[in-house]
């Protein structure tokens, strides 16, 4: 059976809401992250150096979920209702089932909270048990070892790297480390993950 692609929706949990992100996040999102080198440190976008440049690349994630390549999300924390950070799905093949999970940071008040964790389980479940994806992966820079680690926690199994994969903004280039989990995994990885958030 072919998969379902991936499509804005709501995705709500005891934490956050993953909803469709849009120009009206852009406050909360640049008073939440602003212009914090660490936040960006391991993404592909350069350090906006304002609310204006900052606003230019929520444009492009807007306009990548609007023409079908991407589907980003704003994570809003449901405890005060303001958006925390943003993630999505990205390099989707319904003939293949499978999809990518990625594009993602978060202010560092939601670090090592239960923002990512409930994001994670949120985007997962989604793939697997709506869309009928048969594997997600994950792609992170070789040397963001918060990230891979973060990935490895999930239940996602290493795959390989590919050297000299992508060009970073200051010039240098990226080894990207792949991750992946399958169908017949998830089972197992949500119970881990549901048990994580019950411990808080």
């Amino acid at each position: 059976m072919t998969a379902k692609l991936p499509s804005p929706v709501v995705l709500t949990g005891r934490h956050i809401r993953l909803e469709p992100l849009e120009r009206r996040h852009l406050t909360d999102l640049w008073t939440a992250v602003g212009p914090d080198p660490e936040v960006w440190r391991w993404t592909m976008a350069s350090v906006p150096g304002s609310e204006e440049e900052f606003g230019a690349i929520l444009d492009t994630r807007i306009a990548e979920t609007a023409s079908g390549e991407s589907v980003y999300f704003a994570a809003v924390d449901l405890a005060d209702g303001r958006a925390v950070g943003v993630t999505g799905y990205h390099d989707y093949s319904a003939r293949d089932e499978s999809v990518e999970i990625g594009g993602t940071w978060y202010a560092r008040s939601a670090w090592r909270t239960a923002v990512n964790t409930e994001a994670k389980l949120l985007l997962l479940r989604h793939a697997f048990e709506d869309l009928g994806m048969g594997r997600v992966f994950w792609k992170t820079d070789a040397r963001n070892e918060r990230s891979r680690a973060a990935v490895l926690r999930l239940g996602a199994q290493y795959e390989g790297t590919l050297r000299r994969h992508r060009l970073r903004p200051d010039g240098s280039w990226r080894d990207s480390c792949y991750f992946s989990m399958l169908a017949d995994e998830w089972p197992a990885a949500e119970s881990r993950l549901a048990e994580r958030l019950a411990r808080g």
